[in-house]
């Protein structure tokens, strides 16, 4: 009977990778997929003050209206006609979407409320403005 030798150089311990880069792989999928993405409105612009302004959880629509009435909706300027279409088009997108406006204090403010309305209009009830604390 002949007798094998095992040697300690032929037989190294090896860890296997591909596991863990798995895993890896798939938390970076999962993050990139539940992250929710800000667009900002475009437009810089002055909040009004609030004594009580408190903050909500972001939302996923943003409208921006300038002081000069410039209406602002993913970084592209849009009429007030076309705001509930536009508001339609994302809802579609994501049905649990909430409305943000971001208003300059020295805006209109029958602008700021016929945007209001528009966004009503598209079937948002969660909309909320910007403001800053005092």
């Amino acid at each position: 009977m002949a007798r094998k030798k095992h040697s300690s150089i032929d037989e190294e311990a090896q860890i296997d990778m591909t596991p863990m880069l798995d895993i890896v792989f798939i938390m970076l999928i999962f993050f990139i997929v539940t992250t929710s993405f800000v667009k900002p409105s475009g437009l810089d612009y002055n909040k009004p003050q609030a004594a009580h302004a408190t903050s909500k959880p972001s939302a996923n629509i943003f409208i921006g209206v300038s002081k000069t009435g410039v209406i602002m909706m993913e970084n592209r300027q849009v009429d007030i006609e076309r705001v509930s279409a536009n508001v339609e088009r994302m809802l579609a997108e994501a049905p649990e979407a909430a409305v943000l406006i971001q208003a300059d204090k020295e805006a209109k403010h029958g602008l700021v409320i016929r945007v209001m309305d528009q966004v009503k209009a598209a079937g948002i009830d969660k909309i909320s403005v910007s403001a800053g604390k005092d």
